[in-house]
């Protein structure tokens, strides 16, 4: 019992995962569904870039090392509630979204040639990943997440080239999704807001008590 209540956030976004993959599998497996295709204006000014399959896919372990950090090695518990809030928070809401208003691309290049080693991963990519339930762009609301996670722990805040880094790699990301076409500007836009929006919930909000207490010594 003591490894479980050691691990227990480990554990607990392990099933977390597993929920959320079981249902976002169900919802892209939905037939007889009428998908509302996202589309602005900007989508069609900017290019498509192979290039930038190298950051869309360092994603996955720019997240996965993130969590592992705060689940499994930083021992602090708030960092790892407040991160593990914001993430589950912000995946349900997409799947509730994703549910309630279906969704989809049509930005693709018809047709990408197998050019050279970035066009064969973003063809590997392209058949693995569908163009739908694509809003908000959970590639960006992960990679703000994580990020504000890293620039709010004391532990990791001391590393400068380190903060400065992810939030190189978070641009990098972020700007990955439009330029290989797997997002709209405007999944983009939302998946920011998304972000920002529960940053404010889980690390912005003072306690009431903690706030009569600073009013108190003003």
């Amino acid at each position: 019992m003591k490894i479980i209540k050691k691990y227990r956030y480990a554990l607990f976004i392990s099933l977390y995962g597993v929920v959320y993959m079981f249902v976002f599998g169900c919802l892209e497996q939905r037939r007889n569904v009428t998908y509302h295709t996202i589309h602005c204006a900007l989508d069609d000014k900017i290019p498509f870039c192979e290039y930038f399959v190298i950051p869309y896919l360092l994603w996955f372990f720019y997240i996965f090392a993130t969590v592992f950090y705060f689940v499994i090695i930083n021992r602090n518990e708030t960092d790892c509630r407040r991160l593990l809030t914001m993430l589950c928070s912000g995946m349900t809401l997409f799947l509730l979204i994703s549910f309630c208003y279906p969704n989809g691309l049509h930005l693709r290049p018809l047709h990408l040639q197998d050019r050279n080693f970035f066009t064969h991963l973003v063809l590997l990519l392209y058949q693995t990943d569908t163009p739908t339930n694509v809003f908000p762009s959970i590639h960006v609301f992960n990679s703000m997440a994580v990020y504000f996670a890293i620039t709010n722990c004391r532990q990791l805040t001391k590393h400068r080239l380190l903060c400065n880094g992810v939030l190189l790699l978070t641009i990098l990301i972020v700007l990955s999704t439009l330029f290989l076409k797997q997002h709209s500007v405007i999944d983009v836009v939302f998946g920011m807001l998304l972000a920002f929006a529960l940053y404010a919930l889980c690390y912005q909000k003072v306690p009431l008590r903690q706030s009569r207490q600073l009013e108190q010594k003003i």
